[in-house]
């Protein structure tokens, strides 16, 4: 069979863009050498966090918005639930990209946020123990998603709407041209008219893009804590924090009897093929040290175990998403660098904008895939630094502007 569109991985992005274009009628092909989910990629691990207030960037809020409305659409579509709102902490100093890019993107998106200054942290959620000279910004939008739950949802309904999903099976290169597409695999060749790659851990090989994309090790940690309701969904939120130039935590409330918190940073390249290792005694003991003076009743339960994660990351930490800039017919989605799940949903939506009509009316400029041939990225959009476009300088960014004591509310403006 030729088909109208091939999809190479059936991850978090490609499983979404496999269902959004065989539910426009397309004959779809997808592929993947193993069988997803599985814990090859970044989405294992059983939980995910959603936010709106995005210190990454405010560029992102339109579209993490838009992945709100379809992962309800998902969720009502399968009868299952996949996102639950849990309300989200981002803490650290003021001058953090965790509070101040996440302040500055409420602000100039009019979404609802409150700050708060250590003590009223404390009264709040006791579970955190912050400095007097830390703060946070609360969002009680932020939540939790079900990633391999959202996958197999997917791929269920893009095999009911007709794609043919291919598991087991690599692909290896491909030609484009102006006769369509060509897909090299381990099972013999396949053509169609467009091409879908979101190939994970395994772009940089295959993208065929200069992007200097790296793939580093994560590891999860989960923990049994003495207290549970503390750490309970309806007592605890989501949150991530900021503690030193480019480092940070994160972590969520209890997920089927576990509670997970993890290091976003890391530097340890990994190979795709061979896997990421679990965690090493000493790096179960550091993330128990930090524990113990940010989330002390984490540190003082039982640690039950850890989960690897692959993360791609770009040299700014922008996705790359968009029409290759060599051949028309085929649309890149890589290097989601560790923030990229949430919005799994409208990435597909994109994807199958691009499949089809060659454009998108989603705003995808900041992920341009040729940005780093035509200049060096002009700042980053990691912790540690402050969000292109957020106007944040220095410790200026929020001391001058914004008062930290006790609880401030923004409400939403028209």
């Amino acid at each position: 069979m030729r088909a109208d569109v091939i999809v190479v991985g059936l991850g978090s992005m490609g499983a979404s863009a496999a269902y959004q274009l065989a539910s426009r009628g397309l004959r779809v092909i997808g592929l993947d050498r193993f069988s997803p989910p599985h814990d090859r990629g970044a989405h294992a691990g059983g939980s995910r966090i959603i936010r709106m207030a995005y210190m990454e960037g405010a560029e992102y809020v339109p579209l993490v918005r838009r992945s709100y409305d379809l992962w309800r659409q998902l969720e009502a579509a399968v009868g299952e639930t996949l996102l639950t709102q849990t309300g989200g902490l981002m803490l650290g100093r003021p001058e953090s990209a965790a509070v101040a890019g996440s302040a500055a993107a409420a602000r100039a998106n009019g979404l609802p946020h409150e700050l708060l200054d250590a003590a009223e942290v404390r009264r709040r959620f006791p579970v955190f123990t912050p400095p007097d000279d830390e703060v946070a910004l609360y969002e009680e939008g932020a939540g939790l998603l079900r990633p391999e739950r959202a996958i197999a949802a997917h791929l269920r309904l893009a095999a009911t709407a007709g794609a043919v999903l291919r598991t087991g099976v690599t692909a290896l290169s491909w030609t484009a041209g102006v006769g369509g597409v060509t897909v090299s695999t381990d099972d013999g060749e396949l053509a169609a008219d467009r091409l879908v790659l979101a190939p994970g851990a395994w772009a940089p090989g295959l993208v065929r893009l200069r992007v200097p994309l790296r793939v580093q090790r994560r590891v999860q940690h989960y923990w049994r804590p003495a207290d549970s309701d503390a750490f309970a969904i309806n007592a605890c939120p989501i949150w991530i924090w900021e503690f030193g130039s480019g480092e940070a935590a994160y972590g969520l409330p209890s997920v089927d009897g576990e509670v997970k918190a993890a290091l976003h940073h890391g530097d340890e390249a990994v190979d795709p093929n061979a896997g990421a290792a679990p965690a090493r005694p000493e790096e179960t003991v550091a993330m128990r040290d930090w524990l113990a003076t940010h989330v002390p009743g984490l540190a003082a339960g039982q640690w039950i175990g850890s989960k690897p994660c692959l993360y791609t990351l770009t040299p700014d930490e922008h996705f790359v998403l968009g029409p290759h800039p060599e051949h028309a017919s085929v649309a890149v989605a890589c290097g989601f660098s560790g923030h990229g799940f949430k919005f799994t949903p409208v990435v597909g939506e994109i994807l199958a904008d691009l499949a089809t009509t060659g454009a998108t009316p989603h705003p995808i400029a900041i992920f341009d895939p040729a940005r780093f041939e035509r200049a060096a990225p002009a700042g980053s959009a990691h912790l540690g630094s402050s969000p292109p476009g957020s106007g944040l300088t220095g410790s200026a960014r929020v001391a001058s502007g914004l008062p930290w004591s006790g609880s401030v509310r923004f409400e939403a403006t028209p």
